[in-house]
């Protein structure tokens, strides 16, 4: 197996954070590079998809994001 290979475990379960995080996004705020460092935003989220970058370097949501909110309320 390579070093540099990356695990995921066989099922997303967001943080809190990660979760507040994806609902600031829903809510339609984009969130900058320097603000994803100051909140610490999950390099999970965008590994599993769940958020993406818009041409200006922000970060959004996608479908998989969204999907994941309403798993989660």
């Amino acid at each position: 197996m390579a070093l540099d290979a990356v695990f995921h475990a066989s099922t997303f379960e967001p943080t809190v954070d990660e979760l507040s995080t994806l609902k600031r996004l829903e809510m339609g705020e984009l969130v900058s590079m320097t603000e994803a460092l100051k909140t610490h935003l999950s390099g999970r989220l965008l590994e599993w998809g769940m958020v993406g970058k818009t041409f200006d370097g922000k970060f959004t949501i996608t479908d998989l994001g969204r999907q994941q909110i309403r798993r989660a309320t």
